[in-house]
């Protein structure tokens, strides 16, 4: 375990400095003056004094790591803690494997289905009752994934750690899942985060989130930023009443383009391309809090379990409770590949399935394009399903290309065209396009069913899902019925003296739509409590102004959430030229 992370991305800076170019992919939301601290000799000066600590945290936390530094800062000022390590009181690895295995998925190197488990349930609880303090130590901590379950009589300290982190340090085999003694395959420990550790370890987030005293930002090996718990909730409850950016972050792929890399300089620019920037999807994303330019992250569910009812609105809320509903990222294959032919699934099918409540209901809006890119959508007009799978099938076993013109109807790629992708649509952008794909939040449910014969980037071919797409497919959306039904056709709604509201309608099997205002000096828009998903999709930059003061600066290609409870805001145009932005929401 001599590689904490695998990937050439950044780890967050500790302090916020100016970005090269205009797009920022440390958006951050101020705490006010003195309220991030950096360093752990003032985290040992914050506990000095305590007989009794708890330390929690989410899994991929190095808490060995963290352990040795505070120990170095508490010998400085006089202190030898007393060390308790939850995991004593884990039960057995193989009674938790069972207990784990049927949300797994078998063999599928995909899919498994969302755990109802709890983490008490990972625990011995005799074991963990017989974790007591020493009355003779100076200090008493009980640390680990877990250790509040201990109920201690003192502080509790919430260590926090986005998810792309979580999977670099698996990708480096420095880290395991909740329960396991060993990290797995990177691609085995991601489907077991996906649908057991995140559910179980949210679950308990959420149960403690009210009593943290202390939060840590863990992602980095030997810095910490940290702030009282109080701090944090006050400037989550804020977001939740006015407007915020998430961090994106950054991935290359089989497929991936050139654009991304070209358009934002602060990324790193020594990998092979971009091909996703994980710019709203918000299971994996966190929040940057900032204050005197140091910056502290926390994962984004913590603003839902805070007041997600202010967030996304009394009806999203009563429908969904903590899931947010609407995700936006970027697919960039420019001077890159053609994404796999694929569809995603019914909501009844992901359901009994996956478990998920909401389904991959997603449409392609083209934030840019080349003259001679194509969006493949739906079906040509004599397809047969048999022969399709048939050819498929062949393809698949042979290793050879598919006729894919023979089958698949494509439409020429529009800059600022939406195409609509509602759950059972075959589809895939061919090259040289950006696409701003926005959707509901689900992500990985992707059934692939031709890879155009590519590698991944591990030199293996991508798992194709013939099967699961066939029983979701809906032939049906092919011909002259793709151009009807699944190309948004523009309308505009209102105006005024320099601005536009144009409805870019999406489709029925859609639970939200999009808008879209052309711009010259700025609009004022209602929330009419719902949450807004908005996109500068046109023009250098805008700011949001909410009802209650708060503002943010918008760059091109950067997006913004403002929360139902925020009431109204303004756009306000901060370029030379008019400029668009797109606007996402529930029905």
């Amino acid at each position: 375990m001599n590689e904490l992370r695998k990937t050439t991305q950044y780890v967050l800076p500790l302090e916020k400095k100016k970005q090269p170019g205009n797009y920022d992919p440390y958006p951050v939301h101020d705490l006010g003056h003195d309220k991030i601290h950096c360093d752990y000799a003032s985290l040992a000066s914050k506990l000095a004094g305590c007989k009794q600590v708890m330390i929690d945290g989410y899994i991929g936390v190095r808490f060995d790591i963290f352990a040795e530094e505070l120990s170095k800062a508490f010998a400085a000022i006089g202190i030898n803690p007393m060390w308790w390590n939850v995991e004593a009181a884990l039960k057995p690895e193989n009674e938790i494997d069972n207990m784990i295995e049927p949300f797994l998925g078998g063999d599928d190197p995909i899919f498994g289905y969302r755990a109802p488990l709890t983490i008490d349930g990972y625990f011995d609880r005799e074991k963990l009752c017989a974790i007591k303090p020493d009355a003779n130590a100076d200090m008493n901590i009980i640390f680990g994934t877990g250790a509040a379950l201990a109920k201690w009589d003192g502080p509790l300290v919430y260590i926090d750690i986005p998810k792309n982190e979580i999977q670099f340090r698996a990708r480096a085999g420095s880290v395991t899942n909740l329960g396991a003694s060993k990290p797995d395959a990177p691609k085995k420990m991601y489907k077991r985060f996906y649908f057991v550790d995140w559910f179980v370890l949210n679950r308990h987030k959420k149960a403690v989130l009210s009593k943290i005293d202390v939060f840590v930002d863990g992602q980095r090996e030997s810095e910490i930023t940290w702030a009282e718990g109080d701090d944090v909730r006050a400037g989550l409850e804020r977001l939740a009443r006015n407007c915020f950016r998430v961090r994106p972050w950054f991935e290359p792929g089989a497929w991936g383009g050139q654009w991304i890399r070209d358009n934002i300089p602060a990324l790193p620019s020594d990998v092979p391309n971009y091909a996703w920037s994980f710019e709203l999807i918000v299971p994996e994303n966190g929040i940057i809090l900032e204050s005197d330019d140091k910056m502290l992250e926390v994962s984004f569910d913590s603003l839902m379990y805070q007041n997600g009812r202010n967030v996304v609105g009394d009806e999203c809320y009563a429908l969904y409770g903590d899931e947010f509903p609407i995700r936006m990222d970027y697919l960039d294959n420019f001077d890159g590949g053609n994404l796999s032919i694929q569809c995603h699934p019914q909501r009844s099918y992901i359901q009994k399935n996956f478990g998920e409540v909401l389904t991959q209901e997603e449409t392609y809006y083209i934030l840019d394009t080349s003259k001679d890119a194509v969006v493949y959508l739906g079906f040509k007009e004599d397809i047969d399903p048999k022969k399709f799978e048939a050819a498929l099938t062949e393809s698949f076993n042979n290793g050879t290309p598919l006729d894919v013109p023979r089958y698949i109807n494509a439409e020429h790629a529009e800059k600022h065209g939406l195409y609509l992708i509602p759950p059972g649509t075959l589809h895939s952008s061919g090259r040289n396009n950006l696409v701003l794909e926005i959707s509901t939040t689900p992500y990985i449910f992707t059934f692939k069913m031709y890879d155009w014969l590519a590698l991944d980037l591990d030199g293996k071919p991508r798992p194709l899902n013939i099967k699961r797409a066939m029983d979701n497919l809906c032939f049906d959306r092919k011909g002259a019925k793709v151009k009807e039904e699944l190309v948004s056709k523009p309308a505009m709604m209102e105006h005024g003296e320099d601005w536009e509201l144009w409805h870019l309608p999406t489709h029925r099997n859609h639970s939200y739509d999009v808008h879209r205002y052309k711009i010259g000096s700025s609009v004022d828009v209602k929330t009419e409590g719902k949450c807004h998903v908005l996109n500068l999709v046109d023009g250098k930059s805008a700011e949001v102004v909410t009802a209650d003061g708060a503002k943010l600066h918008l760059n091109y290609a950067e997006t913004l959430v403002v929360s139902a409870a925020a009431g109204e805001y303004k756009i306000v145009n901060t370029s030379g030229d008019d400029i668009m932005v797109v606007k996402a929401f529930m029905k």
